[in-house]
């Protein structure tokens, strides 16, 4: 619905990417109208021409958050390469690991998990992230990357887990080196499930 208000530097676009910015920054309920309107550089007649309200805009700028970061990760796991090397360069990719996840920042946001029209795409990007991984790891057991005791939906679902937990462990500890561990240690154990040369998948 919102996507095609962020085409160019119209005003509706610039005050869902305001509330995205802002709601990775202070949260739902330190993200005002106020601090919207002077992040987008735009009035509160032109916000409420737009928007219904606070509610309303901050439901496209976590849907628009949530389209992003599934964009993002599709566009590692899409890449060529072997399973390993796809799920390699999502776990990789260069991320703002102090300033935590878009979405599963979000998800700690006890306004925003109260709130159906602002979890659902928290949800939806989560599902679909395990969902893309398993599948990705699942055309690697197939392919005889892995042995045939590899379970992608469960790997799918720890992928997502500690990445998650990585930002957190690194938000606690103001320093990213524990996310980077964690990446680290879970690259190892993908490692160690590759298929010995000439084993049964």
């Amino acid at each position: 619905m919102y996507s095609v208000l962020m085409s160019g530097t119209d005003t509706a676009g610039r005050l869902i990417e305001a509330t995205q910015e802002l709601l990775w920054e202070r949260g739902y309920v330190g993200t005002s109208p106020r601090a919207i309107q002077q992040r987008a550089g735009a009035g509160q007649g032109s916000m409420y021409h737009h928007f219904g309200g606070k509610p309303d805009l901050a439901r496209a700028a976590v849907r628009k958050s949530a389209e992003e970061m599934r964009a993002a990760a599709d566009a590692d796991l899409s890449r060529e390469g072997s399973a390993r090397q796809r799920v390699r360069a999502y776990l990789s990719r260069e991320r703002s690991v102090l300033r935590g996840c878009r979405i599963g920042g979000l998800a700690q946001d006890p306004d925003v998990v109260a709130d159906p029209g602002l979890r659902a795409p928290l949800q939806e990007t989560f599902d679909w992230l395990r969902s893309r991984l398993a599948e990705v790891l699942e055309e690697g057991k197939s392919g005889g990357e892995f042995g045939a005791a590899f379970d992608p939906a469960g790997t799918a679902a720890t992928v997502v887990a500690v990445v998650q937990g990585g930002y957190v462990l690194a938000r606690s500890a103001g320093d990213p080196g524990p996310f980077h561990e964690a990446v680290d240690g879970l690259l190892r154990l993908l490692d160690a499930h590759a298929a010995e040369p000439g084993s049964p998948a």
